[in-house]
């Protein structure tokens, strides 16, 4: 790697689309086309270079972002190839956060799918420019202006043909270059093989028609532009490349490409524009960030000579390296040996291996500069959206914001010596993936990992077998009842045993009554005239609090009581604080029992967001899940529906919502209260638990 490499040749981009678009076959095609590959794979036959992960290769799709560069027409291309199923959508976030353009694949036949609309949208949140490729222009069903109408209507983007399809389906062969008004045709199966013809005359009449468009967007971006073409004059495609570039750059409109990359047409062309309209780290300018002491804005140019800042996007723990860190470099220079700090940790870090990445291969290289996409062998404590930057001149850069969990399930180890092994697993997985979650939940003891879908609770579980060797059940977590009185008992509760010598006397009068929501326990001591020593006073309240982990319909905690001590009696040889920590205890459990009993259930806090289309049917599920709708808001053609519904019925939900909208729906959710469950539900949950 020449270290001087010109900063306006490199392209850090990435490749991002719904699933099974063809964003793996394009970036292998790319990789071969650039000779990075000398041998194509493929993602059906298991041996793309990208989806290099055990589980990547068996399912056919993208589980991990893969990092890679190659070199085409002597710019740097970095290329990020992303996954496409919404369960990995933060993969998808991260990349985007560090990349400075984006080639959006769309399937012909398909268009625009679920998944492409929510890649598209995270590429908006980040302002990431971007070009479209309409991939599979060679399958059956075929239709390149289709899809580009789909692009129009439901992503809003002022997209600008750049080629126009010869041919479609089986008889599809090549693509018109609107600039250069000529038609290359592709000859052979490697696709490396292709001529340069007139365009067929079935096509000139629209093709002039659409070289017409490109023309007055160019002018619209240049006035120099303009002026020529209102004069007549002849624009070159360098100049029309120019004006287009600057327009594409600065969000103007989005250009539109075709080809079919399993077949082996029109990836060069893609790798021309790639090099051509997406912007380098000079174009995307300075990176803003926040100054570590002040905390004023500040920001980095992208710069060899300015303070060394980089962003941590992505922990992978290798087998060989251990935990790999990917960063993007925005400004200075960056040497193995060399001693960073890092801003969110408050701490210094030494870089001792400098690597770049291609898929799991590794390459060591011992500098690293502005725009470079690189990987270090990291030290133990770091994570996902941290900033490393130089020790003179620190700044901290604006971090990843990453989605919440929203499907959970219970695992537990199957052997003793998989107990120790799973939680270390668990946290190296959740070092790597910020979506996914641990915890143990005090209620029931169950270990719980939440994530973004079933699938990536799937593998995220095949991963602790094969990566980790950790055997594990997986089950369906406990809802975590509660239960409470809606009425008032007095009750009193004596501990008397006799058994020769010293024995045991404990008495006690309380009364037990329903307290405010959310109050949890709270115990009131009335007692006068030292019918209670006061040094059985806290005896009396640990066993109440004792009792309360157990109530006396299904054994969950009880919660929102208050307990008043009336009375009671000592004897002053046998009386002793577990004599009246027993008192209390059964006490409570009778009073539990006398004062109307009721279960309570989580109740979630929801937000689905819904295209229109499927609005009525999303609304019937949820209220078919005991879901209560408290108000709908409307953007553009998406619904978003705010309501609650109790978590038991909230299980599954994910699928559910995708099978209804055929993946366009979003939800989240949240805790929002304790709710009484329906006598005929808690019937159920009660008879469970006397049957276990």
């Amino acid at each position: 790697m020449n270290p001087q490499f010109p900063l306006e040749k490199v392209r850090n981009i990435g490749i991002a689309a719904h699933i099974d678009a063809g964003k793996t076959t394009t970036t292998e095609r790319i990789l071969f086309y650039s000779g990075r590959l000398h041998k194509l794979g493929e993602v059906h036959e298991g041996t793309a270079t990208m989806d290099w992960m055990d589980q990547e290769q068996e399912r056919g799709i993208t589980i991990t972002s893969a990092a890679t560069t190659c070199m085409w027409e002597d710019a740097r291309i970095n290329i990020i190839d992303t996954p496409g199923h919404v369960d990995f959508t933060v993969e998808v976030e991260r990349s985007m956060r560090v990349l400075d353009g984006v080639v959006a694949i769309f399937c012909a036949k398909g268009g625009v799918e679920p998944q492409s609309e929510t890649v598209w949208r995270q590429a908006d949140r980040y302002h990431v420019p971007r070009i479209a490729y309409i991939n599979k222009m060679d399958i059956v069903g075929a239709d390149f202006f289709s899809v580009l109408s789909q692009l129009r209507e439901k992503l809003n983007a002022r997209v600008l043909p750049m080629q126009l399809p010869v041919g479609a389906e089986s008889k599809f062969s090549g693509v018109v270059d609107l600039i250069r008004m000529r038609a290359i045709i592709y000859e052979d199966d490697l696709g490396v093989e292709s001529r340069e013809t007139e365009i067929p005359r079935e096509l000139r009449e629209q093709a002039a028609g659409y070289r017409e468009r490109i023309l007055e967007t160019a002018a619209e971006f240049d006035d120099a532009l303009m002026e020529k073409y209102f004069k007549g004059q002849e624009i070159t495609p360098e100049e029309c490349y120019r004006a287009l570039r600057k327009a594409t750059i600065h969000h103007g409109l989005v250009p539109v490409f075709c080809g079919s990359s399993y077949r082996n047409k029109g990836v060069q062309p893609l790798l021309h524009a790639v090099v051509t309209l997406l912007p380098s780290p000079v174009d995307v300018g300075a990176v803003k960030g926040f100054d570590y002491k002040s905390g004023q804005e500040d920001f980095r140019l992208p710069d060899p000579a300015a303070p060394f800042s980089a962003l941590i996007f992505k922990i992978m723990v290798d087998p060989f390296v251990g935990k790999l860190a990917f960063v993007r470099v925005y400004s200075g220079r960056l040497k193995k040996g060399s001693v960073l700090f890092n801003a969110t940790r408050e701490k210094r870090q030494r870089i001792s291996r400098l690597l770049r990445m291609h898929a799991n291969y590794r390459e060591e290289v011992d500098e690293a500069l502005p725009g470079d996409i690189i990987a270090f062998a990291g030290p133990k404590e770091i994570s996902t959206g941290e900033t490393l930057c130089s020790l003179e001149k620190p700044i901290i850069l604006e971090a990843i914001k990453f989605p919440e969990p929203v499907i959970s399930v219970a695992i537990e180890p199957k052997t003793k010596a998989d107990q120790d092994k799973m939680s270390l697993s668990l946290q190296h997985l959740g070092e790597e993936d910020p979506t996914f979650h641990m915890h143990t939940d005090e209620e029931t003891g169950q270990t719980i990992i939440s994530g973004m879908g079933e699938l990536h609770l799937e593998v995220i579980v095949d991963r602790l077998l094969r990566e980790f060797k950790v055997q594990a059940n997986v089950g369906k977590p406990q809802v975590a009842y509660k239960e409470t009185i809606r009425g008032l008992a007095r009750v009193e509760g004596r501990f008397i045993r006799q058994s020769g010598g010293r024995g045991q006397y404990g008495h006690v009068v309380i009364e037990v009554s329903a307290a405010e929501q959310g109050c949890g326990f709270t115990f009131i001591n009335q007692i006068v005239g030292g019918t209670i020593p006061k040094e059985y006073i806290p005896a009396v309240e640990k066993g109440l609090n004792e009792a309360m982990h157990n109530g006396v319909l299904a054994g969950y905690p009880v919660t929102d009581v208050e307990v008043k001590l009336l009375d009671g009696s000592y004897h002053p040889v046998d009386s002793s604080e577990l004599a009246f920590q027993i008192a209390a205890s059964q006490a409570f459990k009778k009073a539990l029992a006398q004062a109307q009993p009721v279960m309570l259930e989580p109740i979630m806090k929801v937000e689905i967001t819904v295209p229109e289309d499927y609005l009525g049917d999303v609304l019937g599920d949820f209220t078919g899940r005991r879901g209560r709708i408290m108000g709908t808001d409307r953007e553009g053609r998406l619904h978003i529906v705010r309501g609650i519904a109790p978590l038991s019925d909230m299980f599954g939900y994910t699928t559910a919502l995708r099978s209804l909208t055929q993946g366009r729906g979003v939800f989240s959710m949240e805790f929002n209260r304790y709710d009484e469950l329906p006598p005929n539900i808690a019937q159920k949950v009660i008879a469970q638990h006397v049957a276990y």
